[in-house]
């Protein structure tokens, strides 16, 4: 049967983690001479509920199995979804709770969707909390917790194995608490490395910090209502493609390359499918902007490789309206919202990694039929790919699409048009932002019903979870006892 002890002690935690990390939010608004109250009383409530349940259970030392990591991961981000949504709700400056939640889910998931109307009317301290959900998002809280359970008592395998579903198996350290680590301190460097670049491309630092929250966390929310549109600077635009491809990229690699183990690297097929397909799909797209727009080579080319990188790695900055270049533009765009990053990344989507192991496997499927008793293995990063794995990915993919077919039906179903329905969905489950229709680079999400913004929400959900995650505890077999 399932420890619920040991799952409450672990979302005390949480919920104490997340009060804490409120408190920089609160800082911002004092700072600012805004009414910090709002936020202050969201992070009391959430770090006493926090203690509370996390001394109450601190006597259990149950193990900490598959199945509770399942449940403890679906249940962190609905507890972390409804209370990140206090400061939004108590501040009034969201009036509907579906508006709130939406926000919060769009920021936790890293989806960058968005309610809001007028961004640069909100306080300082409330937009900052919303890209801070963005940054606890990007690489999981879940390994956060993993690197500090240890002093808590609480063991985190299962914990990490059911945040990161992905076909990815490299790590770091042998110890996952340490892999953990070593990731943040990749990810905490690389965001304030990105942060101080952008200050010094002429973002006020406010901004610049907020911008680097949501840049390496591939999130997309901005301080500005038009997105990065509103710097007109090479270089803070550059700057962005750079970090938003970094965050694209599985980070286990990033730090491999960090420490000079470059063989890793290059022999990924992932990140050399990733790399190439960004370029080309840059000079794709740059073609049609250039040819329709009386602006420089340079200029084209950057307005293609920013929204081309901004869209793969599901980041969801704005830097042109890419809907006026055509239909032809519009589709490749919409395409892009079905690839996602790399595995072990902080991207949404299907990944990379899914995409190569498909094509290569479809490859050498007309080989096996040419030569059907023949052994014709799939060979991934130089290593034999098992038949596990593979239908493993044949499902995911199955899966993903039929989401993505019922999903939009049900948007459809409330009214909104079809283009606005396959877009909104399928940005929403591979956690991007912009989409097509009424949803597109200069849209928001503001129009739908409170309804739709539920399902779109727990859309944005599945995605981040990677579907499995979360389909599982529907499943009979889950909870039926061993």
């Amino acid at each position: 049967m399932l420890h619920f002890k040991a799952i409450g002690k672990i979302m005390g935690a949480l919920l104490f983690l997340i009060g804490v990390l409120m408190l920089p939010a609160a800082a911002i608004s004092w700072i600012y001479q805004e009414n910090s109250a709002p936020i202050m009383i969201s992070a009391a409530i959430s770090l006493f509920i926090g203690m509370v349940a996390f001394f109450s259970f601190s006597k259990y030392d149950q193990l900490v199995r598959k199945r509770e990591g399942y449940l403890i991961v679906v249940l962190s981000w609905v507890f972390m979804s409804g209370f990140g949504m206090l400061p939004f709700i108590l501040s009034s400056e969201v009036t509907s709770v579906a508006d709130a939640l939406f926000e919060t889910v769009s920021g936790l998931t890293t989806t960058g969707a968005s309610i809001l109307t007028d961004i640069e009317a909100m306080s300082k301290g409330l937009l900052f909390w919303r890209s801070m959900t963005q940054w606890i998002g990007g690489l999981g809280i879940i390994v956060l917790t993993v690197a500090i359970f240890p002093l808590l008592g609480i063991g985190g395998i299962e914990l990490f194995v059911a945040e990161s579903p992905g076909p990815t198996s490299d790590k770091v350290h042998p110890r996952i608490s340490e892999t953990a680590k070593r990731l943040w301190y990749v990810y905490v460097g690389l965001t304030v490395a990105a942060s101080l670049l952008f200050w010094a491309g002429g973002m006020t630092f406010y901004d610049a910090v907020n911008h680097g929250l949501t840049t390496l966390a591939t999130g997309g929310f901005s301080t500005k209502n038009a997105s990065m549109a509103y710097y007109d600077s090479a270089f803070i635009q550059y700057t962005a493609i750079f970090f938003m491809f970094l965050a694209g990229t599985n980070f286990t690699l990033i730090y491999f390359g960090l420490i000079g183990k470059f063989r890793k690297v290059i022999r990924s097929d992932e990140f050399k499918a990733y790399s190439f397909a960004l370029l080309g799909l840059s000079i794709i797209l740059f073609l049609p902007i250039y040819s329709q727009s009386d602006i420089s080579a340079e200029f084209a080319f950057r307005k293609a490789a920013f929204q081309v990188v901004s869209l793969v790695t599901t980041t969801g900055f704005v830097s042109d309206d890419y809907t006026q270049y055509g239909e032809g533009v519009i589709f490749i765009c919409f395409m892009l919202l079905f690839l996602g990053g790399s595995a072990g990344s902080t991207a949404g989507g299907i990944k990379f990694v899914r995409h190569v192991t498909f094509l290569k496997n479809s490859w050498l499927e007309f080989k096996r039929i040419v030569h059907p008793r023949a052994i014709v293995p799939l060979i991934i990063n130089g290593e034999r790919v098992t038949g596990r794995i593979i239908n493993n990915i044949m499902n995911f993919l199955l899966i993903y699409l039929s989401t993505f077919v019922i999903g939009s039906l049900l948007i459809s179903l409330l009214g909104y048009d079809l283009a606005t329905s396959l877009g909104a969905v399928a940005t929403c489950l591979g956690n991007v932002g912009p989409a097509i229709g009424q949803v597109g680079p200069v849209d928001n999400f503001a129009f739908f019903s409170p309804v739709a913004k539920i399902i779109l929400s727990f859309m944005m959900l599945l995605g981040r979870l990677e579907l499995f995650t979360i389909l599982i505890l529907f499943t009979p077999f889950f909870w039926r006892a061993n």
